[in-house]
Order: C-alpha cells, then structure tokens, then sequence
C-alpha cells in the first residue's frame, strides 16, 4: 500500500510573518499536483488551520445573494449569511477585506460561536471582479489580526483565485 502525504511545516516560535513566508510556498506546492478546486481548497483550510493556529478558519461561497458554508476547520458553523450580513456577508456586499478588532463591537455580528473575540474576512474574486467565495478567520484573542495577517492571507486568496480562474 502507498500512502501520500504532504505534511505543513512551521518553525514552533517563529514570528507571525516567519510562519506566513514558510506557509505560503508549502500551499502553492500543496495544490499543485490536484486539479479538484474543493480538494485543494481543503487542504488549504486544513494548513492554515494547523501552521497558524486559528480558532476556526473556513470559506463561504456564494450563492445568489447568500454565502453558503464551504470546507472548514473548526466548530460546527452557520451555513447561510445574507448579503451584507455579519463580517462575512458585509466582506462580500463591499468586496473588500474587513478585519474586526472585537466582534463584539461589530454592528450585526453573527456569533456561529460564543468564543470568537476578533475576525478577519477576504473576498476571492473571479477574472471580472466579483466575489465568488470568501475566507473567514476567527480567533479567540481580541485584536488578534493585523496588517501582517491582511498581507499573507491576500496571497493565500491568490492562489484561491488561480484554482478556479
């Protein structure tokens, strides 16, 4: 029997960017040998869950004017977002990354759970410019994400983008 791994390595200490610019090749190379878009977008879920140590870590497609729940890791999720509602659906009613300091204090925030303190969302966009999924990072630390986490976790949307463009 043949049994093919990959498996994700970070140095345990090393700097936030440290871990990214370790992540990022391993995810270019993780993805390269499958052509299944939700194979590899799981396996990439699955890496920055485990190299980053998220609370939860997931995308939401979309679907018409709702983001439907996609591959994740993490605590059982809410399946459906309304455009413009929650960080989510607001990421996809702007198109833009939205990080959230305390999810608390954002107006309309949807608590899939009672322990997530701060949230990251980017939009994936197809060749035209419109948002075709988004990836959501929770954590359980306030202000937990920052220009660092905006930087790395774009070029993780790319190579998002590359696998169904």
């Amino acid at each position: 029997m043949i049994i093919l791994t990959q498996e994700i390595c970070v140095l345990k200490g090393a700097s936030k960017t440290e871990k990214y610019k370790t992540l990022i090749p391993q995810l270019n190379s993780l993805v390269g040998f499958e052509k299944d878009q939700i194979a590899n977008l799981s396996n990439i879920i699955a890496a920055l869950k485990m190299a980053m140590n998220y609370f939860w870590v997931g995308c939401y497609f979309v679907k018409g004017n709702d983001l439907v729940l996609g591959p994740f890791q993490g605590f059982v999720a809410c399946t459906r977002i309304k455009k413009g509602r929650g960080v989510c659906g607001k990421a996809f009613e702007d198109n833009q990354i939205i990080v959230v300091d305390n999810v608390d204090n954002f107006p309309g925030h949807i608590a899939c759970s009672s322990e997530s303190k701060s949230e990251i969302v980017l939009p994936a966009r197809t060749r035209l410019g419109e948002v075709f999924m988004v990836l959501d990072v929770d954590s359980d630390k306030l202000s937990d994400f920052d220009d660092v986490d905006r930087k790395y976790l774009s070029q993780v949307i790319t190579i998002i983008e590359s696998l169904y463009n």
